[in-house]
């Protein structure tokens, strides 16, 4: 999807030739002639992407179930919490160990304390006709249920584009863009037009954690939030006016202040949130072996440095630093009523650590949760627990799937005294 109209002084021959290639090879259905310059213009990334429009029945705006701006349904987003490694999972739900998501889990988050859900979600692996871009009816149907569980419990519910393969995050490039924009677009079109009927509580984000490491590829990330919008807006109904979720550069806070200047544009007024991730320092949150530029951190935040175990004390990237980079976002955004969502963040237990040491390390890993809710609370960041499932060591997991209990009530407890 074209963000600017072109210039159409500079257009040549070759280019209208160009333009009537691709109207008549892939666009069979539709009309084109060199006087509707306008018309080629629009359809020309859309017909290089090879995918038939999916907006097949767009319906008037539909504002019933639909009054709060995102500012306002950001005050009503509390504690969230993400299915993770289980919509988005390669070879299908449950190809990375984790159950199929019931009711009865979804029962089990809302009562322990989280008022919003994201799902990460992949698509490119479940189409009926990757040539067509036509998503499997059984997929979105299944993803409705899902939403629906969550609904039911007035839940606020994220549907991103997760990794899904990295066709879209680990290819912003100019060269990918016609491409992935076409794809975007189809997608978007097909997800929004089957999920239309949620009201509010439902929102879409337009990819998880997209590759970004300069401006130039940061206004092709821009191109596919564009896409994202216009998609989905073109739908109709409450799509009209459903708040939409877009991610800053690799969902990374310094790159986002640094390189997203300037928001795609909605014609949908003051329906907009920002999406970043957290997991630093990642020596602590993540990093499961020593490696050349640095090595793990078991112990986070103050108060809680081991005396004994110095070398593994986090030596950057504590209080201070998450202050000053939630602070970060708070000024670019939030202050300017664009509300951020913290689409994930999270710290590993490392339980082979024994005695003494685990008891510290799973108390500041403790301390790091309910300084990091808290800090994003009092920036107006919206928090979204990243749980994975695992309950092993190195596992981020909360709750235990296989029966829907709680499995690390000390983490749990910290997020919630984040809130307080």
């Amino acid at each position: 999807m074209l963000t600017t109209k072109p210039n159409k002084m500079k257009k040549t021959i070759k280019d209208y030739l160009l333009s009537f290639a691709l109207c008549f090879a892939f666009l069979g259905v539709l009309a084109c002639s060199s006087d509707d310059k306008d018309t080629v213009e629009k359809i020309i990334p859309e017909a290089a992407g090879l995918y038939p429009s999916y907006n097949t029945n767009p319906i008037a705006a539909d504002n019933s179930g639909m009054t709060s701006s995102a500012v306002q349904l950001a005050a009503k987003i509390k504690l969230g919490w993400n299915i993770g490694n289980t919509l988005e999972a390669t070879g299908g739900e449950t190809a990375w160990g984790n159950p199929k998501v019931t009711k009865a889990l979804i029962d089990a988050v809302k009562a322990n304390g989280f008022n919003a859900i994201r799902i990460p979600c992949s698509w490119n692996q479940n189409l009926e006709n990757a040539s067509t871009a036509k998503i499997k009816t059984e997929w979105l149907n299944r993803v409705k249920e899902v939403v629906q569980y969550c609904v039911d419990n007035d839940m606020y519910v994220v549907v991103n584009i997760h990794w899904d393969g990295g066709w879209l995050e680990n290819n912003i490039t100019e060269a990918k863009k016609v491409e992935n924009n076409a794809k975007q677009k189809a997608f978007w079109e097909q997800i929004a037009t089957h999920l239309r009927g949620f009201d509010e509580h439902l929102l879409f984000a337009s990819a998880n954690e997209p590759a970004v490491e300069d401006a130039a590829q940061m206004a092709v990330l821009t191109s596919y939030h564009q896409t994202f919008i216009d998609a989905v807006r073109s739908t109709g109904g409450k799509n009209a006016t459903r708040v939409l979720v877009v991610q800053g550069p690799t969902t990374d806070i310094e790159k986002t202040n640094k390189l997203m200047t300037t928001l795609p544009v909605d014609k949908a007024s003051g329906r907009m949130m920002v999406e970043v991730h957290y997991y630093a320092p990642w020596n602590f949150a993540g990093l499961t072996k020593d490696e050349s530029w640095g090595k793990m951190f078991y112990y986070w935040g103050s108060g809680f440095h081991s005396t004994t175990d110095t070398e593994r004390n986090a030596t950057w990237g504590e209080e201070a630093d998450l202050e000053k980079n939630f602070k970060l976002m708070k000024t670019q955004f939030v202050d300017k009523g664009i509300p951020v969502l913290l689409g994930e963040f999270g710290a590993i237990r490392r339980t082979t650590l024994a005695g003494d040491a685990l008891t510290l390390h799973l108390a500041s890993r403790a301390y790091y949760l309910k300084t990091v809710v808290k800090t994003a609370k009092a920036n107006g960041l919206l928090p979204f627990y990243w749980d994975e499932g695992s309950t092993e060591n190195n596992g981020f997991g909360i709750f235990k799937r296989s029966d829907n209990t709680v499995f690390d009530t000390q983490a749990l407890n910290a997020l919630k005294e984040g809130m307080q």
